[in-house]
C-alpha cells in the first residue's frame, strides 16, 4: 500500500509542479516539463517556444527557478534544461494556455475559438478539436464543440496520433474550461491521409503562414503573441455563423 501512496504522492507533486510552472514561466510559452531522477539529483527539461525568457539575463531566471524548486517541491539538486518547441502551433499546451490568454483579455469565445482552430491547422496538424464549457452567454453553464480536418476519437489511432491538454480560465461570467486535442501528421497513419486541396489552395496558405510566421518572429514573448493575434482577429467575422453565411 505504500508503494501506491508514493506513486500517488508523486503524480500530485508532479501536477502541481506543472500548475506552478505554467503560471511562473506563462510568458515564455510553457509547454510540458519532464522529470527524472539522475545519481546527482533531479534532471528537469523544460519545453517552451521562448528560452530566454526562462533563462534571464546570464541565467538569473534559472537560478531563481532552481531555487524555487528545491525549496518547494522538494526536488534534491534540481539540474534545468530548457529546450525550444520548434512548432507551437502543434502543442496543445502551448495553444491552450494561448487561447485562454485570449479569454482572460475579453476576446468572444467564438472568435477565439475560430483563430486557435485556424492557426492550428495552418501549423501542420491533420486535424484539431476544441471544446470549451462553462458560463458562456449567461447564468447557466453550456458547451460548444468545433473540430476541423481528421481526427481520430478512439483506439490505438488516437493514442498514437492525437494529444491534448485542458485549461481553465476565470472571467467575469466565471470559470470557463478549453480543452484542445491535435491530431498531428508526423505521426500520421495511411488510411487517414487527407486529400483534395488543389496547388492554388496549397500556395495561398504557404502565403498567409509565412506573413504569420514574420509577424510572430519578431515578438519576444508570448504576451506580444497574443498582442498581435488581437489584431488580426478583428478582421475575422464575428460569429461563426457569418463565416457559415459566406461559404454558402
Amino acid at each position: 500500500m505504500s508503494a501506491v501512496k508514493n506513486v500517488i504522492k508523486d503524480n500530485y507533486n508532479m501536477v502541481l509542479l506543472k500548475d506552478y510552472l505554467r503560471s511562473k514561466i506563462k510568458d515564455a510559452g510553457f509547454s510540458n516539463a519532464e522529470v527524472s531522477k539522475t545519481p546527482t539529483g533531479t534532471r528537469v527539461v523544460l519545453h517552451v517556444t521562448r528560452p530566454g525568457i526562462v533563462i534571464g539575463r546570464k541565467g538569473t531566471g534559472i537560478k531563481d527557478l532552481t531555487e524555487k524548486l528545491e525549496s518547494d517541491f522538494g526536488l534534491k539538486n534540481p539540474q534545468i534544461a530548457v529546450e525550444e518547441i520548434t512548432k507551437p502551433e502543434l502543442s496543445p499546451e502551448v495553444m491552450c494556455n494561448r487561447m485562454a490568454s485570449h479569454l482572460e483579455r475579453g476576446t468572444a469565445f467564438r472568435r477565439a475559438t475560430m483563430w486557435t482552430i485556424q492557426q492550428i491547422m495552418e501549423g501542420g496538424a491533420m486535424g484539431v478539436e476544441i471544446t470549451i464549457s462553462g458560463k458562456l452567454r449567461g447564468d447557466r453553464s453550456a458547451f460548444e464543440k468545433h473540430s476541423q480536418g481528421i481526427l481520430p476519437r478512439a483506439g490505438h489511432h488516437a493514442d498514437v496520433i492525437v494529444s491534448e491538454d485542458i485549461a481553465h480560465v476565470e472571467t467575469p461570467m466565471g470559470l470557463i474550461g478549453v480543452r484542445i486535442r491535435i491530431a498531428k501528421k508526423e505521426k500520421l497513419i495511411p488510411e487517414f491521409e487527407m486529400k483534395g486541396k488543389t496547388q492554388a489552395q496549397k500556395d495561398e496558405e504557404i502565403r498567409i503562414k509565412k506573413e504569420a510566421d514574420e509577424a510572430l518572429a519578431k515578438a519576444q514573448s508570448e504576451s506580444e503573441i497574443i498582442k498581435i493575434e488581437e489584431e488580426k482577429m478583428k478582421e475575422m467575422p464575428d460569429t461563426l455563423e457569418d463565416e457559415e453565411e459566406k461559404m454558402k
